[in-house]
């Protein structure tokens, strides 16, 4: 059976988008901070999604193959909108509030600290992370990536 996952078209496709995806992320890091950040190949959050991207090439790879009318589509393109909507709404919710107490925390530790008292060590790795959620825009940019590079491949 895993000799057979090589030749999986749609797997093939959804990772191509999700990894095209992840690359894009990690050169949008390079270009801004000028430094290699490892962590944004495997990341979420940030620009484009490769959520979107992923469930976007599946969709489109469905599409090529079985068409707008098939139960295959639809299934694809419903878990499509559920993941979309999931990073723009819930995800993102949750990277907002992990701001904010980070925020909360800082202020805590270093700007409300007692003279006499030395402040608790926060450690980085403590920290909520806040980058899991996307933008409209994010999302957008993730679904057609997606679509775009699944629609090249298939021509």
């Amino acid at each position: 059976m895993l000799q057979q996952l090589p030749g999986n078209y749609y797997l093939n496709m959804s990772i191509l988008s999700w990894l095209a995806a992840q690359l894009i992320k990690v050169l949008i890091a390079l270009f801004i901070t000028r430094k290699f950040e490892l962590e944004r190949l495997v990341g979420s959050g940030g620009m484009p999604s490769s959520h979107s991207a992923l469930v976007c090439g599946l969709a489109t790879s469905v599409f090529i193959r079985h068409g707008v009318t098939s139960y295959e589509f639809a299934i694809a393109a419903v878990l499509a909108l559920i993941v979309m909507y999931d990073a723009m709404g819930v995800r993102r919710a949750a990277g907002e509030q992990a701001k904010t107490i980070n925020k909360l925390v800082n202020w805590y530790v270093f700007d409300q600290k007692n003279e006499e008292e030395s402040p608790p060590e926060v450690e980085p790795d403590k920290m909520l992370k806040e980058l899991i959620g996307h933008t409209p825009i994010e999302v957008i940019s993730g679904a057609l990536l997606g679509i775009g590079l699944v629609t090249l491949v298939s021509l």
